[in-house]
């Protein structure tokens, strides 16, 4: 019985150390900001188990058939960045995880094992070799190992079990870290976004403002954030009739389609106002309005470019009724002026005929200056006609 306490004790230290280096690194994995400081305390940890003076973490890329070593600390190699084609070479980590379990070599066994596979050796070979797999739920995601070049002696097969329970542990942590980091990178490039977006986006709750970007700023004149946030969306209406149409139309359509647009006239902190587009997006389909992103454009260039299209379209009708008024016009009329100017010609010029001839000619020839100045028109004016209409300005100051 005492013969059984003795043997046990190493057992439970080992298990306590074991324990207290898993919880060192959970606390390493909240305290530390980057995977590279995250993968140095994961080596300062197991050093209090295992000597580490060669450690290295690998993570396997299945698809790739390859490993990359994210750490490596090694007193004879540098780091070797990488291992393309894993499966077709003599890497103790591919064996390591292509079995799936932790695996002890001695120098012997190594060489044993390069010569079974018929290739050299990856790296300086050393006295002896323990590596573990990183596993997921039987996935294999990586592996890390340990080596001594100066005692064979440094690892004992007892070695295997602690090595595996920690790696299983470091694996989930590292899956963790990454994930943590991806959503980190993924959060700052989405912040860059909109942080530089061209266009004005905004963060509302309940038509209050809780964040905007900085081409919000720019959009409506004002100088700092803090002047929108907590501030109420009727600030960017001209009025408040406008800001509640506003309202109705845009609670209306994203109740039902949970994003909408609409056009409208918006207001500058100068009081100055312009035409806007603004897109709309909910998340909340019970409370449509309690959370929105909405993005504002200045479309005054749009609008411009509309009413000169519809300036010219104006304009290209002008000219075409001119050309075809010309065009039906001027044969009618200098026929009317060839005969009466032969009937002129038999009359004396004081007849009240010969006058009245004269008439005739002269106002023909007003009709063909008409004709010429509509052939000519180059731009679109109207003027003032009785009865409040417009009409055609085809003489401007001359006529």
């Amino acid at each position: 019985m005492r013969q059984k306490r003795q043997d046990e004790e190493p057992q439970i230290r080992d298990t306590h150390k074991t324990i207290s280096i898993m919880i060192e690194i959970a606390d390493a994995l909240n305290r530390t900001r980057t995977l590279d400081e995250f993968y140095k305390a994961i080596h300062q940890s197991l050093g209090k188990l295992l000597n580490v003076d060669n450690f290295f973490i690998a993570i396997y890329h299945a698809e790739e058939d390859r490993v990359t070593f994210p750490y490596y600390v090694d007193q004879k190699d540098v780091n070797p960045t990488g291992i393309d084609h894993l499966s077709k070479t003599s890497s103790l980590v591919a064996k390591v995880i292509n079995d799936g379990v932790p695996l002890l070599f001695y120098r012997q066994d190594m060489e044993n094992y390069a010569e079974l596979k018929g290739l050299p050796g990856i790296g300086t070979v050393s006295q002896v070799w323990l590596g573990s797999p990183l596993k997921i739920k039987n996935k294999v995601t990586g592996a890390i190992a340990v080596q001594s070049y100066a005692y064979r002696n440094m690892y004992q097969p007892s070695d295997l079990k602690i090595l595996n329970i920690v790696s299983q542990y470091i694996a989930l942590a590292i899956e963790r870290k990454e994930s943590d980091e991806a959503y980190k990178k993924q959060r700052k490039i989405l912040e860059k976004i909109l942080l530089t977006s061209p266009v004005g986006i905004a963060l509302l709750e309940n038509r209050i403002f809780k964040w905007v970007n900085p081409e919000m700023l720019t959009l409506f004149g004002y100088d700092k954030k803090e002047d929108f946030e907590n501030s109420s969306v009727e600030m960017i209406y001209e009025s408040h009739e406008k800001f509640l149409t506003a309202g109705d139309i845009i609670y209306s359509n994203i109740s039902h389609f949970r994003r909408t647009q609409i056009e409208t006239t918006l207001m500058k902190k100068d009081g100055s106002t312009f035409p806007a587009n603004i897109n709309i997006s909910s998340a909340n389909s019970d409370n449509p309005m309690a959370w929105i992103i909405a993005t504002f454009t200045d479309i005054s260039e749009r609008k411009l470019a509309e009413a000169e299209k519809i300036k010219n379209e104006k304009l290209n009708g002008v000219l075409e009724m001119a050309g075809a008024v010309c065009h039906e016009l001027n044969q009618p009329l200098q026929a009317l002026l060839g005969y009466s100017e032969l009937v002129m010609m038999d009359q004396e010029p004081d007849s009240q005929l010969g006058k009245d001839l004269g008439a005739i000619k002269k106002n023909v020839e007003r009709i063909g200056r008409i004709t010429q100045r509509l052939s000519g028109i180059t731009s679109y004016k109207t003027m003032d006609y009785p009865g409040n209409k417009k009409i055609v300005d085809i003489w401007g100051d001359k006529e």
